[in-house]
C-alpha cells in the first residue's frame, strides 16, 4: 500500500528531523565519546565558549566498589596524570580538585579519592579567544577495588558552543572544589592555629560545628613528599578539635623548616585549602 503524506507534512517532519539532528550534533560536541576499559570510562565536557578563560572538564565513571584517586592518594595508590600538551590553541590547562572521600586501603591505612562517579573541573586559557579550540588529553590512572588496575585513555574535544548543554554539570562539579581560605577566618569551619610539638609532630586546631565529620588532609610543597593523613587525636573546647600528623614521608634532603603546606579541610558539603608556612 501506498501512503501519500500531504507536502506541508512533509516538510514540517523534515523541519522537525533538521532540528532534532542539528540538537543531538550540538549535543555531542559539548562532550567526548566514553573511552571504557573493564571497570571505569573517561570522557571530556566542554562549557560555552566565551572569552579567553574556558571551563571544561574530565568526567570519570567507576563500576560499583572500584575507586580512583585524588590528586595525593593517601597511604597508597596512584594519582591521576594528565597530559595536554597535543592541544590546540591552548596556553595552560589548571587541573580542579573536587573534595576527596576516605577510604580503606585494605592494608591498614587510608587512601583518598572518588567512588561512582567524579567530574574534575579545567580551567582553560586559549591562546587567542576569537581562534577555535581543541582539547587533547592523554589519560592516565588507576582503578581499584582489591586491586589496582592502571588505565590509559586518549580523549579529544572541541570547544565550539555558545551554550554548552554541559555548563550545569561544570558548575556543580565546580562547586565541590575546596574553596581557598586563610588560618583564623571567622567561618564555622576554619583552620585557627597550626603549630609544631616537639621536632616531628604538628598539631592543627580546627573549628567546626560538634555534628560536623570532619576530614584534614595534608599536602608537602613538591608531590614527592608523601606526608601521612591526619588524625583526629581528641576533643577540645566546644567546636574546637584537634589534629596531629607526623612530618614523616619527606624527600631525601628536604627540610621541613619554612616549608609551605596545603591543608584541605572537610566538614559535611563544606572543604576548604589553606597554605601555611611551616615555622
Amino acid at each position: 500500500m501506498i501512503v501519500i503524506i500531504p507536502a506541508r507534512i512533509a516538510l514540517g517532519l523534515a523541519a522537525t528531523l533538521s532540528a532534532t539532528c542539528l540538537s543531538m550534533a550540538v549535543r555531542a560536541e559539548d562532550a567526548s565519546p566514553w573511552q571504557r576499559d573493564a571497570h571505569s570510562a573517561v570522557r571530556l565536557l566542554a562549557g560555552s565558549r566565551s572569552g579567553a578563560v574556558l571551563l571544561g572538564g574530565i568526567a570519570i565513571q567507576l563500576q560499583p566498589g572500584w575507586k580512583t584517586y585524588w590528586r595525593t592518594p593517601g597511604d597508597s595508590g596512584v594519582p591521576p596524570r594528565f597530559d595536554f600538551s597535543r592541544s590546540e590553541n591552548v596556553e595552560a590547562v589548571t587541573v580542579l580538585w573536587p573534595a576527596p572521600k576516605k577510604f580503606d586501603d585494605g592494608a591498614g591505612g587510608i587512601s583518598l579519592g572518588y567512588k561512582q562517579q567524579v567530574v574534575l573541573p579545567l580551567r582553560i586559557v586559549a591562546k587567542a579567544a576569537d581562534r577555535p579550540l581543541t582539547l587533547r588529553a592523554d589519560i592516565n590512572y588507576a582503578v581499584c577495588e582489591k586491586l589496582c588496575v592502571p588505565v590509559e585513555a586518549h580523549a579529544e574535544l572541541a570547544f565550539a558552543s555558545v551554550a554548552s548543554t554541559e555548563d550545569g554539570a561544570l558548575l556543580a562539579a565546580l562547586d565541590t572544589v575546596p574553596k581557598p581560605a586563610n588560618v583564623g577566618d571567622p567561618n564555622p569551619l576554619a583552620i585557627r592555629g597550626v603549630r609544631r610539638e616537639g621536632r616531628t609532630n604538628v598539631l592543627v586546631d580546627v573549628t567546626a560545628p560538634d555534628n560536623k565529620e570532619l576530614s584534614l588532609f595534608v599536602e608537602g610543597p613538591t608531590p614527592d613528599w608523601a606526608l601521612p593523613v591526619p588524625k583526629l587525636v581528641e576533643s577540645g573546647p566546644p567546636g574546637v578539635k584537634h589534629f596531629v600528623f607526623e612530618l614523616d614521608g619527606l624527600p631525601p634532603g628536604a627540610n621541613p623548616e619554612g616549608a609551605t603546606l596545603k591543608l584541605t579541610l572537610i566538614g559535611g558539603d563544606r572543604a576548604y585549602e589553606f597554605n601555611v608556612n611551616l615555622d
